[in-house]
């Protein structure tokens, strides 16, 4: 059963994907409807997240279609092309999570810009809102840049504004996102009412991934020793749970569905891709990868079915989201294995790969819930990053992480290149929206190269 928490999400209308710096009225302008006095702020917090939702799915799509774990095997152009490595701007995927990230830079502004002026909200409801807003809007800023490169920073919700704003660095959009993390951390609840809300654990855990990708290990290896010692989550026994469960006991922060709004029919519905359509499979070199003795459990992440094996179908699926009726549709943005993950990879990094506070030890604690052989001998820091790069295959295949992390580790051209001939690096950023680069002016001539 779904927590009940996200039907309220429904009181307010869905975001469109399809305008982006301008978004659409009906849907995105409700200042002078929606946040007029104290008893609105609930709702257009609720109305955020709606937004936040919207960007999970795409971020998987990005994340695992772009690089080597799914074959296409259906009839949509969009994800043929992530898939064989023959992106274009006019591309629906990146059309789609260029409009999410932007609903979510958009909502956020709205609250930040509003809330201050609306009196008699409760003192610690206005700082967890604010908080809420700052953290959504960076993690989706996080996302931007680590996707597209350098992107508009939009930071307030006039819209005229909005429709000529140029491209910002990659880092000085990621300086920003620092800042609304920290500014988010301040303020955030301790044990927010579930892992459906974020806390301060949520902002912890982007704080290690941020780091992680900066390759700040010390601060990386910080956070994420933070949220592991808060006693808040624990692995759960079996990984099965991961995969057919919703929230459960190692989830950090996740965005809910429910029957009413399962994303199972949708373009970007992750049951439809894997289940319902089929609309692309399991790699051959993913399956090879999870069924290894080192994977072990973690195989339960996908299925085999000889009934649908026959030509291009190697019989195939992926088992971690579920339609409306079961109970695992959600999507994961932090759980509790991916700071083991982050960890370790950042003690490598400080050349501690065996013995206490190691590699090693952080490996060895997926790898006995996994049931899969323990981790010794791993001689040097170079040994040990290469075993890392597996582990997040096996423990993190499918919940949109492949493609960032080989870009992030400079292992990108070696990897894809051998998955397909197609490979370029032009696609270790995906192009800016030919939408965007048509309607903006100042994005006109600003391109990503190689699109």
């Amino acid at each position: 059963m779904k927590k009940i928490l996200w039907i309220l999400i429904f009181l307010l209308p869905a975001v469109s994907c399809r305008e982006v710096l301008e978004p659409k009225p009906v849907d995105l302008e409700i200042d002078e409807v929606a946040l007029n006095a104290p008893a609105d702020v609930a709702n257009v917090q609720i109305g955020l997240y709606n937004a936040f939702r919207g960007m999970a799915a795409p971020v998987v799509v990005a994340g695992d279609f772009t690089a080597d774990l799914v074959l296409h095997r259906g009839t949509f152009t969009l994800f043929r092309e992530l898939v064989t490595k023959q992106i274009r701007p006019s591309n629906g995927a990146v059309s789609a999570l260029w409009g999410s990230i932007y609903n979510v830079a958009y909502s956020a502004n709205f609250i930040l810009d509003r809330l201050p002026g609306i009196a008699g909200v409760p003192a610690q409801q206005r700082r967890e809102v604010t908080a809420t807003a700052r953290f959504l809007r960076g993690y989706a800023y996080f996302i931007g840049a680590h996707t597209y490169g350098g992107i508009p920073l939009v930071t307030t919700p006039n819209v005229a504004a909005n429709r000529t704003i140029g491209r910002s660095t990659k880092e000085q959009v990621l300086a920003f996102v620092l800042e609304d993390y920290l500014a988010a951390l301040a303020d955030l609840p301790e044990r927010p009412a579930g892992p459906g809300f974020a806390g301060k654990n949520a902002v912890r855990a982007a704080l290690a991934r941020y780091f992680l990708y900066q390759r700040e290990w010390a601060s990386a290896e910080q956070y994420a020793s933070q949220v592991i010692g808060s006693g808040q989550y624990r692995l759960d026994p079996a990984f099965e749970d991961v995969v057919l469960r919703d929230f459960p006991a190692e989830s950090i922060f996740e965005m809910g569905y429910t029957l009413a709004d399962d994303p199972g029919t949708a373009t970007f519905g992750l049951n439809n891709l894997f289940v319902g359509r089929r609309e692309v499979i399991p790699s051959n070199q993913a399956i090879l990868a999870l069924l290894s003795a080192q994977s072990g459990e973690r195989i339960r992440t996908i299925g085999f079915n000889p009934g649908q094996q026959g030509g291009t179908d190697n019989g195939w699926s992926v088992r971690k989201y579920g339609t409306g009726d079961e109970d695992n549709n959600n999507i994961y943005i932090f759980r509790l294995a991916e700071m083991y993950l982050i960890r370790a990879e950042a003690r490598a990094n400080l050349g501690r790969v065996a013995g206490a506070n190691s590699a090693t030890e952080d490996i060895n604690v997926l790898r006995a819930r996994a049931k899969a052989g323990l981790v010794s001998g791993v001689g040097t820091p170079a040994a040990m990053l290469t075993l890392i790069e597996q582990e997040r295959l096996y423990e993190l295949a499918y919940e949109g992480h492949r493609w960032y992390d080989l870009v992030r580790t400079g292992r990108a051209q070696p990897v894809l290149s051998a998955f397909s001939p197609n490979w370029s690096s032009t696609y270790e950023v995906w192009p800016i929206p030919l939408s965007e680069t048509q309607r903006n002016p100042s994005l006109r001539n600003a391109q990503n190269p190689g699109y």
